[in-house]
């Protein structure tokens, strides 16, 4: 049985965050000079070619990029756009950004012109660095940002018009290059946030976030393949995910934490499958993972006996939903590696989660707040809920030895009301809301019940869809889900289950009947869903995560039209 070290880990817990930090220097340039030959970088992708990439060649490719950018007009400060997917360049390119003391921007290759129109008008970006998938709709909202000077491209495509190519600008410089000094708090990178309403927001990132992340990504990977009791001791941890490095997910849970302590990623290319996610940890000996709750359902419903692959496994982690007793107790039994579940925000990430090698885990809860971050459930006055009452998830801007929290952003890029939104005061001493709803227990574990806007009343009751969701999963024939409110005159709403069949499955009145049943015998009366409705696909965000508000307004739509 796990001793549990939680309590210890706390007290004696200290931030040592120096004055002067720089991400580039901490993930790639120690690392080129006292560990040059060691991997950063294995590249896969869909078109079968492979690469290996050491440190060394990580720095002189930043080098060189870093002098190309400078000869571009690209200054400290300056926001450039990355829209480029998992490969060497991505990394290359926030390494030489980190080094010149620009603000990365990472976003999405499955950004359409209007998206990417919006978040470059938004930043000012001076610089795009682009993929050849990505030039069609950049190109076309090129001309609506005046500050956006000029797009480099990466890839085996050509360059246009004022364009410039990712080789020949390379090429053309020198692999040395020296570094500018930032503070901690400098701002790095500029992530925008899909909120449930208005315009995205641009969340501004600084250099010590990076730290405040440390903690988290320690602990829910079980160390990272250090002895927790020696942190000196060699690994051969190497790191997997096929989260988006355009986003916080990707970026921060799993690219620059793993340059950090100066071991390989996988960088796939392509898209996500079960049979792939399986192949790659097998080929590359992948130790530690972290994958979404809808990564893990399907490579749980395609691989009953994962084993068999011969998986090096040793950690893995999950965020973006609640994982459910189904999916943890088929990593725990069938992949042998027990899940550990995290909570974060791109505003405020890797806050709560489980790392069991040193406590517990309650199978089903977010975990207890990871060493270095004060975490509460609040009312809607800011005050702290008692032990089992359901309430806002809120992180302090102080540890409880009332030290600075380096994990928070700087605020919400051009939208001083927003940030001040989200704290319920001073940002410097007070708690920042997360907008996603749980209880706590007395010991400090939190449960999800939920976004606040996806959590609803029928008849009286509160529902939160995750409960009913994970009961439906464990129905053989659904291979995923999602719980909405249907409006209804008499009760408010009714509790009604979007449903994704698994192959070899009908949706029939049958199959209705029969997960209404196997709801009803599972939860209470009132959870099972009323009504379901059977659909290909579920609408989700780039990062993973259902998009339960497009369904409830589905849902509210079709309401009026039959009133």
């Amino acid at each position: 049985m796990v001793e549990d070290r939680y309590e210890q880990l706390h007290a004696a817990f200290r931030w040592q965050v120096p004055p002067d930090f720089n991400i580039a220097e901490a993930c790639c340039g120690r690392w080129a000079r006292e560990t040059p030959n060691a991997t950063a970088i294995y590249f896969d992708s869909e078109s079968g070619c492979r690469a290996q990439y050491s440190y060394a060649q990580l720095q002189r490719a930043a080098n060189r990029l870093s002098n190309a950018l400078l000869n571009q007009g690209v200054r400290r400060g300056h926001r450039v756009a990355i829209v480029l997917p998992q490969r060497f360049e991505t990394a290359v390119a926030h390494i030489a950004l980190q080094q010149i003391g620009a603000v990365a921007m990472p976003l999405s290759m499955l950004f359409g012109a209007e998206a990417l129109a919006y978040r470059l008008q938004d930043s000012g970006a001076v610089l795009a660095i682009a993929a050849c998938e990505a030039l069609p709709a950049l190109r076309e909202v090129k001309a609506q940002c005046p500050a956006l000077r000029r797009v480099l491209v990466v890839g085996d495509c050509p360059a246009e018009g004022d364009e410039l190519h990712w080789m020949e600008a390379l090429q053309a410089e020198e692999a040395r290059f020296k570094p500018v000094a930032t503070r901690a708090d400098d701002p790095a990178i500029l992530i925008y946030t899909s909120g449930t309403t208005g315009n995205p927001k641009g969340a501004l990132i600084p250099h010590r976030a990076l730290i405040g992340n440390l903690t988290g990504f320690i602990a829910s990977q079980n160390w990272f393949g250090f002895d927790p009791f020696d942190a000196s001791r060699p690994s051969d941890a190497v790191f997997w995910s096929p989260a988006d490095w355009a986003w916080t997910g990707g970026l921060m849970d799993a690219l620059l934490p793993t340059l950090y302590f100066g071991r390989p990623i996988v960088a796939w290319q392509g898209r996500f499958s079960a049979a792939k996610a399986f192949e790659l940890m097998a080929t590359y000996g992948v130790t530690h993972s972290f994958l979404f709750p809808t990564a893990l359902k399907a490579m749980m419903k395609a691989e009953p006996r994962p084993r068999r692959h011969g998986l090096k496994l040793r950690a893995l982690m999950s965020a973006g939903e609640a994982v459910g007793d189904a999916v943890f107790a088929w990593c725990r039994d069938a992949l042998g590696v027990p899940v550990n579940e995290m909570f974060g925000q791109t505003e405020m990430n890797y806050v709560v989660g489980n790392c069991q090698a040193l406590w517990p885990a309650r199978p089903g809860s977010m975990g207890r707040a990871y060493p270095g971050h004060r975490v509460a459930v609040i009312d809607d006055e800011g005050r702290e809920c008692p032990p089992g009452s359901v309430g806002e998830v809120a992180v302090h801007a102080r540890d409880r030895h009332g030290a600075p929290d380096p994990v928070f952003f700087l605020g919400y890029w051009n939208n001083d009301a927003a940030t001040r939104a989200k704290f319920t005061g001073d940002p410097a001493d007070s708690w920042c809301r997360t907008g996603d709803l749980a209880r706590m227990d007395a010991d400090g574990t939190l449960w999800y019940e939920g976004r606040a806007d996806d959590v609803f009343k029928s008849a009286g009751y509160r529902i939160g869809p995750g409960e009913i969701e994970n009961c439906l999963l464990k129905h053989p024939a659904v291979a995923n889900a999602a719980v909405v409110p249907k409006p209804d005159p008499e009760r408010g709403a009714l509790v009604k289950a979007y449903v994704v069949l698994a192959d070899g499955h009908a949706g029939d009145t049958a199959l209705v009947e029969a997960l209404q049943a196997h709801v009803k015998a599972r939860l209470a009366p009132y959870e099972y869903p009323k009504e379901i409705e059977f659909i290909d696909a579920l609408p989700m965000t780039t990062t993973g995560k259902v998009q339960r508000r497009v369904l409830r307004l589905r849902e509210a739509e079709r309401a009026a039209r039959a009133a």
